[in-house]
């Protein structure tokens, strides 16, 4: 894992912490949701990552005449053999990347509920496991919202990170550019996999050594009721939320080569395992406040456990 971690942070410069909480979706059996502008790298992150860790991975750009049928699969008729078959759709990969998610009416994006939570399709009435792992990362454009299908409080549950990419620093947006200079250009290194899908396999089954103290379970449990308690959601963080900040917890932990969790891991995955599952009241929309604001001072008002 921190060999796949140094790969991914020098192939895409200036996004260390995207990286380390993309993994640690990837190892705590999550999906992701990564939000932002065009051309900052989202689409070649998960690209990167795909290549460092084998597998069978698959690309679909979302289109709003696409149907739940070009995602999961469909049944035709052999004329040859007189017989029903089963094609298989893109969603039968380890990693697949759903491009622009939300450019694709609801009924299309809903094909995706059974996989991203059961890990299985239903296709014309049969069900099909889908392959272990499978790991979801969507992509979708903040700004432009012309022609697109705001995503469903159903859907967005069913991931267990909302990730924002912002625009690299001076420093980093250099580097970039030297990396497009041919005599400065590395060696692209991300051909060969740096670890196999059975080693990540056997991270997620570590990830039941990892101890979670009674106090921490507590210090979860009323950040998650808290956000239901103030005026200023409309909507707060339901039961599978308080499990999402619980796995991602470990998960992290992991990744620091620790086998217990602390107040920080909890607080590092709180805001994008939270984000996206709180709908603010029209006031604070008003006044420019964010989810990110409340997860911040719904944490500062709760005693931290020691």
């Amino acid at each position: 894992m921190e060999q796949l971690l140094l790969q991914m942070e020098k192939e895409l410069v200036g996004q260390k912490q995207n990286i380390r909480l993309l993994i640690t979706a990837l190892l705590a059996g999550g999906h992701v949701l990564l939000e932002g502008v065009p051309g900052i790298g989202k689409t070649k992150m998960v690209r990167t990552l795909s290549q460092l860790i084998g597998g069978e991975s698959k690309r679909v750009q979302f289109t709003p005449d696409m149907m739940p049928s070009d995602i999961i699969g469909h049944v035709v008729y052999n004329m040859q053999t007189n017989q029903f078959e089963t094609i298989k759709g893109p969603v039968f990969a380890n990693l697949l990347l759903a491009d622009e998610i939300n450019r694709t009416p609801p009924k299309t994006q809903a094909a995706l509920l059974e996989a991203m939570e059961e890990g299985q399709v239903t296709i014309h009435g049969v069900t099909y496991p889908l392959p272990d792992p499978f790991f979801v990362v969507a992509t979708q454009n903040p700004v432009e919202y012309e022609g697109t299908y705001v995503l469903p409080e159903a859907q967005l549950d069913r991931f267990l990170f909302k990730l924002t990419m912002q625009y690299p620093s001076h420093e980093h947006e250099k580097q970039i550019l030297k990396q497009h200079i041919p005599w400065q250009k590395q060696q692209a290194s991300v051909a060969t996999p740096i670890c196999t899908l059975d080693e990540i396999l056997a991270q997620r089954k570590k990830l039941e050594e990892v101890v979670v103290d009674d106090s921490l379970l507590e210090y979860i449990t009323t950040l998650i009721r808290k956000t239901r308690e103030t005026k200023r959601l409309q909507l707060g963080a339901s039961s599978r939320a308080g499990i999402a900040v619980l796995m991602a917890s470990k998960a992290w932990a992991l990744l620091d080569n620790r086998l217990y969790v602390t107040p920080d891991d909890v607080k590092m995955v709180a805001r994008p395992a939270l984000r996206h599952r709180l709908i603010l009241s029209p006031q604070v929309e008003l006044e420019g406040g964010t989810s990110d604001h409340i997860i911040d001072e719904t944490l500062a008002a709760i005693p931290v456990p020691r």
